[in-house]
């Protein structure tokens, strides 16, 4: 039976590990073919041994899909963990430099994939549907609600959250379709630091009325959803994948 994405070509950033993975497996699964973009093949997450053995193409293809990995300069994503992991600073101590940088990192290349590719679907003939393609671009719940000393982090996804409405105002009338998703605390390798403070973590459940952390696989699902012909009629959204943690 075909999948939901059957004939579909998908890029993916980061998919070498975490969201990006999960995201990459579950659109193959779904019968699209897929780039795998990222700095590397390998993993950064803390895989299992079993999950280290096999990047995410040769995952896919060794299960009958369709992968290639294309090894795309992803440093500025390296100096996203590094910027997440140290502690956060009030407003008032946020170097200009730093602010800069994470707004470099959490939204020009936001900016640039929504530049360049509806740039090629416009190039493409469209679906029988009309539909010419599909962005989904990554938020944050913290681009939707306020943080601690993370003003920075906030305004740059704020940013996203914000872009993902104006752009597909001039998207639309072409049917290339954009939305976001706007991930709560996921299981990564970004919340190691987090889970090494059993108080901080133990706060973090409490926040999500569903309890623990959120998994990429979660996170998935709905990016499946949003590519697909279910979605035919949703455009200009950020949906929170996140627990409920934005409903408090």
């Amino acid at each position: 039976m075909p999948g939901r994405l059957q004939g579909k070509i998908a890029i993916v950033t980061g998919a070498s590990s975490g969201i990006g993975r999960a995201i990459a497996l579950a659109y193959s699964a779904e019968g699209a073919k897929v780039v795998c973009a990222d700095l590397r093949p390998e993993s950064r997450n803390d895989a299992s041994p079993s999950e280290l053995l096999a990047t995410t193409h040769d995952t896919i293809t060794s299960s009958g899909g369709s992968a290639i990995f294309v090894q795309a300069d992803l440093g500025e994503a390296e100096d996203v963990a590094r910027v997440v992991a140290r502690a956060p600073k009030p407003v008032g101590e946020v170097s200009p430099e730093d602010w800069d940088k994470t707004q470099h990192i959490n939204s020009k290349g936001v900016f640039l994939g929504i530049k360049y590719a509806s740039a090629q679907m416009l190039k493409q003939d469209p679906l029988p549907s009309d539909d010419r393609g599909w962005i989904i671009n990554t938020a944050s719940i913290l681009g939707l609600v306020g943080a601690t000393w993370g003003a920075a982090y906030c305004a740059s996804k704020g940013l996203v959250v914000n872009l993902t409405r104006a752009a597909p105002l001039e998207c639309a009338p072409h049917r290339i379709h954009m939305n976001a998703i706007a991930p709560g605390y996921t299981e990564s390798k970004m919340m190691e630091a987090i889970a090494e403070n059993p108080e901080r973590e133990k706060e973090l459940e409490k926040a999500h009325p569903f309890r623990g952390l959120g998994r990429p696989e979660d996170l998935a699902k709905v990016c499946v959803f949003l590519a697909s012909e279910d979605a035919q009629w949703v455009t200009g959204v950020t949906i929170p994948v996140d627990g409920d943690y934005t409903a408090r």
